[in-house]
């Protein structure tokens, strides 16, 4: 009786698709919970990418996030010194301003980030960083002017000068899986930088 209970047990094949259902479910749960996360982290990179990129082409077209007098003393130091029509000394004299330095203008840093409108991903005419990346803020970007050589002594509006944005204290943060994985956490984007040419620099002479 016993040995057939047994044999009776044994060629049961009720129930071998749960079994095999429990053992697949939790690889598939960690598979698509693994794609959505890094899903979601290298959307968080690429649009904090184009959110400085937009913010260098900002800041190109505005009033120096810098005090304007502390701007033109390291920008024209020895621009009285050359004669007009040579070329501007390639010296490379910078200063800038962010978490790491001086402060920023706040209302300068706002337009940078907001696009003028006060308000992150509002999505108004003229886009700011934060409205590509709301999670943005004026303690993750740094700004610097230099003095790269571009230009000509005697020009009207100054020497030509190199905006860069750099991207800073920005990390990656899990949805689930650091709350699962011992020991996992945020990840840290590098510094990320963009230079662009800077054109009159001259938005308005007050905050738009």
């Amino acid at each position: 009786m016993v040995m057939r209970a047994i044999r009776k047990f044994a060629s049961d094949v009720r129930g071998i698709v749960l079994v095999e259902a429990l053992l697949v479910i939790p690889i598939v749960l960690l598979f698509v919970t693994v794609m959505v996360e890094f899903s979601v982290l290298m959307y968080t990179w690429n649009q904090s990418v184009k959110a400085v990129q937009i913010a260098a082409r900002r800041a190109a077209v505005s009033t120096p996030l810098v005090d304007r007098a502390d701007y033109n003393a390291a920008m024209y130091a020895d621009y009285g010194t050359i004669p007009a029509g040579d070329p501007v000394p390639a010296a490379m004299p910078s200063i800038s301003c962010g978490p790491n330095g001086n402060a920023c203008d706040a209302g300068r840093m706002n337009n940078l980030l907001t696009g003028g409108d006060g308000i992150c991903g509002a999505g108004s005419t003229m886009v700011g960083a934060c409205d590509v990346a709301p999670w943005i803020g004026a303690n993750n970007l740094t700004v610097t002017y230099v003095r790269t050589g571009l230009g000509y002594v005697g020009r009207p509006n100054g020497p030509v000068t190199t905006v860069v944005v750099e991207l800073n204290n920005m990390t990656l943060n899990f949805l689930l899986m650091d709350r699962f994985i011992p020991g996992l956490s945020s990840i840290a984007i590098p510094p990320h930088r963009v230079s662009i040419t800077s054109e009159d620099l001259s938005d308005c002479d007050v905050i738009c």
